[in-house]
Order: structure tokens, then C-alpha cells, then sequence
């Protein structure tokens, strides 16, 4: 581990995660920040509800990772994974394009089963980061029914792990429907971590299905508006690491690149960082109130993690410091 809790022992922070790029940043802020300093709150829209049993890829992607459950070389799903249960429902000529390992498939049980029995979403994570030990808060972004869903140029309409998952990531999208109801309101907890946390990060998730999602939530993106916000970029060169947000962008007529996400994002945001592949691209940005770093944004281990969230937590405090009155 590259740094020393104690050193950002009086920092609180919160921060908006989507699935596997926003839970290895995750990891990295939860070794850098002391036992109880850090709140992640993490996109829903993906949640759906597979053989009967409702599953929360996103959430569970950062509580693996947070507890170092997490496959290291898939960043997704469970390390040391067995598959008995898929390759049985494979036979019996069940549908399979969604991959549930044996370990993965006790969690929906309990979830399934906690959840019907009358506990919330957010009490559910909470129960299972404590039988994990996890040292950090992870919350849902909200308790109610929240989804995003793809929408084709033709108007096809896909839940977004359909998309994601069953279909590849082929489809050209044209657009997103996010399905709520007017009620809906962020977890509890979610809105009193951001009031109290000195630095709001996003991680960096696809802005368009895992971070905006949490945005969309009453009361977050006015929250935002007066703390101190920054982003770390998931494009790198114009590509994404993992995942299709690059992809979303061409097809939504944006170039894909680390300007385009700070564009997508600044009217809240106090600081940007961006990978150094990306610096000339930054060369002639001028922006008064949004400064920038640029890093390696790469995560390829637990090194890398940490080193990252040492980087972002130093530069937050910079941008806290300036803000200040």
C-alpha cells in the first residue's frame, strides 16, 4: 500500500460509482481514508431481476472489491468462482447470457430473500459489508424501483444488462430512458454524506448510464452544485478501459474523449483529472473554475489504486483550499 490512512485522518468523502472502473477507485479511497471516512453511493439503474432473483451489479462489483472478493482479472464477479449452478442450468437449457457463479448466486439468494422478507436495499448492503468486514459506508443510490434502459434509433427499448450484457453492447443506441417512479427519492443516508463530506468524487464510471443515474435523483445535482466536486475521467485516448461509454458517445454524435466528459459534467465541477495520454488535449482549455490534473488514470492493480486515491484526495484538498472563502 503506497499511503498512510493518517494522512487524510481528518477527510470526509463522498463518492458516485457506477461498476468495475468506479469500484477499483473504490478500493483505492477505502485503503487511503481511515475506517469510516468514506461513503460510496452506487448507481442502481442496472438492477434487474434474473431467474426470480433481483441482482445489483453495480453494488455488488464495489462491496466485492471493498471486501478484496473481487476476480482480479475479470474486475467483475467473485475471485476463485465455481460454476456448478451455470453449467447446470446450461443442460437443462436455461438462458445463460447472463453468468452467475456459484459464490455470486448464494448472494442473490440472500439478497432475494432479505429483500422480500421487508429490509430495504440499502439495509441488505449494509448487512453484507458487515459480514465482510468492509471498513467503508456503501450505499444504493436509492431504495426504490430505478432503471435505465437503452433506446435503439427504431425505438427497441432494452433494460440496460440486456444491452450491456446479452446483446454485447451492439445495438447503435440513440438514447436513454431512465424508468422511475415521481416518488422516488435517494437512499437514506445518501443526501446527509454528501452535506457532510469535504470532497465529492466521481469515479470513473460511464457518465451516462452509471453516474447520471445518481444525478437524476432529487436533490443531488443541486447538492453538488455547492461542494467540492471532481471527476476522474474513464476515456483514455478516446477509448474506455472497460465498458461502452466511449462507444456512446460516437453514437450520440460526441466525440469520445476526456474533454467531452469534463463537458458532460461542468456545471458542478470544481476539478478534473484526466490521464497524461490526454494532455495535449487539454493544451488550450481555459476554464476558471474548473482546474485540472492530469496523471496515469490506469489501474491495472491494487498499487495503481492506491497511488490514484492518494493523487485524487491530495489534488481535492487543493481544489477545497481554493474554494474556501
Amino acid at each position: 500500500m503506497l499511503t498512510d490512512s493518517k494522512e487524510f485522518s481528518a477527510f470526509k468523502v463522498a463518492a458516485l460509482a457506477g461498476g468495475v472502473g468506479g469500484a477499483k477507485l473504490a478500493r483505492g479511497l477505502d485503503q487511503a481514508l481511515p475506517p469510516g471516512n468514506l461513503t460510496i453511493i452506487v448507481n442502481t439503474g442496472d438492477d434487474f431481476v434474473h431467474f426470480g432473483l433481483q441482482i445489483s451489479p453495480d453494488l455488488d462489483s464495489v462491496c466485492y472489491a471493498l471486501a478484496g472478493l473481487a476476480d482480479p482479472v475479470k474486475g467483475w464477479g467473485r475471485s476463485d468462482e465455481t460454476w456448478n449452478s451455470y453449467a447446470e442450468l446450461a443442460e437443462l437449457g436455461a438462458p445463460t447470457w447472463f453468468q452467475l457463479g456459484d459464490k455470486d448466486l448464494a448472494l442473490h439468494l440472500e439478497r432475494t430473500r432479505l429483500l422480500q422478507a421487508g429490509w430495504s436495499l440499502s439495509a441488505v448492503t449494509r448487512h453484507f459489508c458487515e459480514r465482510w468486514g468492509v471498513n467503508s459506508r456503501v450505499l444504493p443510490m436509492t431504495d426504490g424501483i430505478f432503471r435505465t434502459r437503452v433506446r435503439t434509433p427504431e425505438g427497441e427499448l432494452l433494460d440496460f444488462q440486456e444491452y450491456f450484457v446479452r446483446e454485447k453492447c451492439a445495438p447503435v443506441i440513440a438514447g436513454f430512458d431512465f424508468l422511475y417512479a415521481e416518488d422516488v427519492q435517494p437512499a437514506p443516508g445518501v443526501l446527509p454524506a454528501l452535506d457532510e463530506a469535504d470532497l465529492v468524487v466521481l469515479c470513473p464510471s460511464n457518465p451516462w448510464v452509471s453516474i447520471d443515474p445518481i444525478l437524476r435523483l432529487p436533490g443531488i445535482r443541486e447538492t453538488l452544485r455547492e461542494k467540492t466536486v471532481l471527476a476522474v475521467s474513464p476515456i483514455i485516448q478516446g477509448k474506455t478501459v472497460k465498458g461502452p461509454a466511449a462507444k456512446m458517445f460516437a453514437e450520440l454524435g460526441i466525440t469520445p474523449s476526456s474533454l467531452s466528459v469534463l463537458t458532460h459534467y461542468e456545471d458542478f465541477l470544481d476539478g478534473f483529472v484526466f490521464d497524461l495520454l490526454d494532455g495535449e488535449l487539454f493544451h488550450n482549455h481555459e476554464s476558471q473554475r474548473i482546474i485540472l490534473l492530469g496523471t496515469q488514470t490506469l489501474m491495472k492493480n491494487d498499487e495503481d489504486k492506491a497511488r490514484l486515491a492518494a493523487e485524487v484526495l491530495r489534488f481535492g484538498e487543493q481544489l477545497i483550499v481554493r474554494k474556501a472563502p
